[in-house]
């Protein structure tokens, strides 16, 4: 009653506030009018309760609400924009949005590996551990047996659907792995402890995926935990694998088409199973791509032409992975560039599917310890120095910001990291370095960090969830991490 009659008052103080004169500067304003599009938009949407015949979740890794806002600038930037406007494809009103908390149940700040399996399992889970119960202890074998959880993935291949991953990590690291593997320590990629078996190594339960007919596509990098120690890749590293188990054989021998490179990708036929590992580990950053890899919308177009041939439906996983990989780093512009494709592959996605039958969810697993500085006028390159706000006109003024030590400094720095102004190996002890415009906007140049690391870190903050498509309307709030399994199980079953 309370909330019907709040609802009443404030559908008719908005019905007055209409009605009443506005000066002409406010409501010819197009800030005005924009917002009164927005509101229309938002009235307009309509709740899709049909039965999603198709699931892709999209996980942009360590792309949490700093970096995210970062990368709109970015991409805004580099179409000429001042880039603060810019919106993002999965920005817009047709997403629905929600934040979440990515806490694991021992870690208030988030890994990856069980980030990840809780958004593929419904069920939160412990630091460094993929799929498996909350008793199971990182490192320890032992636990392993009776703590296993069904994926997502599972349950969907169990009903007839296709699966599948696409990502720029390798196939066998932390997020990919999520879709297919339980395992004690993220790390066993290729191999497990002596005396362990309870689980085999994760690129060993891959291939089991794709010859039990329950993964039906994966692309991505991680070649050499594939091949035998000391046997050539086919991207010319040398394997990793001391069992000497060549796996990648095992997958010919099952009938899985294979690819090493672009040319090869690109004469895939979309019949049998595939299997694309692209480079040795990680697939180069987007920034440094050579044309012989394919990038992250090439990987999600044929991902969801293969897939889409079955009338079934599909779950189809897609992470950009280095995003994740460059904040680490603590470099932020090959962090932009691949959130700038990241960005183009969730409009692909979209663009290729219906919101009819298919739900499309875009989140990130977590944040990184990246902070913004100010205060820096519009249109400040968002990799690059702080310029000033201007009196007049809307772009900043030509003068750089300087701190109190009399230098410069970038919009972006993150709390720790290789750039911090602590290292002694770098004669920095405490005193900033001077940074001219030109090196800050250098693709190679380190954002200033405050503590020394060698891998700057994840942080605790939450991060953003987008979604469209059949029961979209569920992401509201702010909302547990293992929550979003539960709207892709509920859009797949609804009757």
């Amino acid at each position: 009653m309370k909330r019907t009659l709040i609802s009443a008052l404030a559908l008719t103080a908005a019905a007055t506030a209409h009605a009443q004169d506005l000066p002409d500067l406010q409501s010819g304003s197009d800030w005005f009018k924009a917002g009164e599009t927005t509101i229309q938009e938002l009235i307009a949407r309509e709740q899709n309760t049909g039965r999603a015949k198709n699931v892709i979740l999209m996980i942009a890794d360590g792309n949490g609400v700093g970096t995210n806002y970062a990368t709109r600038l970015y991409v805004g930037q580099q179409m000429g924009k001042l880039g603060e406007e810019h919106v993002l494809p999965y920005e817009t009103s047709e997403f629905y949005s929600a934040l979440v908390k990515t806490y694991n149940i021992n870690a208030q700040t988030p890994d990856s590996a069980p980030t990840a399996g809780a958004m593929n399992t419904g069920v939160k889970q412990r630091f460094n551990l993929i799929n498996l119960g909350g008793t199971a202890i990182h490192d320890d074998c032992s636990t392993v047996a009776g703590n296993e959880l069904t994926t997502f993935a599972e349950l969907v291949a169990a009903e007839g659907k296709s699966v599948g991953i696409v990502s720029t990590a390798r196939l066998t690291h932390a997020t990919p792995a999520a879709v297919y593997s339980k395992t004690a320590n993220r790390n066993w990629e290729d191999a497990v402890p002596e005396g362990c078996t309870a689980q085999t190594d994760i690129a060993a339960q891959m291939i089991d995926a794709m010859t039990s007919g329950m993964l039906d596509i994966a692309l991505g990098g991680g070649a050499r935990y594939f091949v035998p120690k000391g046997t050539a890749t086919p991207n010319g590293g040398s394997g990793h694998r001391a069992d000497g188990a060549d796996l990648l054989t095992a997958a010919a021998d099952a009938g899985i088409q294979y690819a090493s490179n672009k040319e090869e990708f690109d004469a895939l036929e979309m019949t049998a199973p595939i299997l694309g590992l692209w480079t040795d580990s990680h697939t180069s950053y987007e920034a440094d791509r050579p044309a012989t890899e394919p990038s992250l919308t090439d990987m999600t177009r044929t991902a969801i032409e293969f897939l889409s041939q079955n009338e079934d439906g599909f779950y189809l996983e897609i992470e950009a992975g280095r995003v994740d990989h460059a904040n680490h780093a603590g470099n932020f512009a090959r962090t932009a560039a691949d959130g700038m494709i990241w960005t183009e592959a969730v409009a692909l996605a979209d663009e290729m599917t219906s919101d009819e039958d298919t739900l499309i969810i875009v989140t990130a697993d977590h944040e990184h310890a990246i902070a913004f500085n100010g205060y820096c006028g519009r249109g400040t390159p968002i990799q690059g120095l702080c310029f000033g706000i201007a009196k007049t006109g809307e772009i900043h003024s030509d003068d750089l910001n300087l701190a109190d030590d009399g230098q410069p400094y970038s919009v972006i720095s993150y709390a720790n990291g290789s750039g911090s102004i602590l290292r002694e190996d770098m004669n920095y002890a405490g005193v900033r370095p001077a940074v001219t415009q030109e090196e800050a906007m250098d693709v190679d140049y380190l954002q200033q960090a405050l503590i020394p690391m060698s891998s700057e870190t994840h942080s605790g903050e939450d991060v953003a969830v987008y979604a469209k498509g059949p029961w979209a309307h569920l992401i509201d709030g702010t909302i547990e991490q293992n929550v979003i399994f539960h709207v892709m199980n509920h859009a797949v079953n609804v009757e």
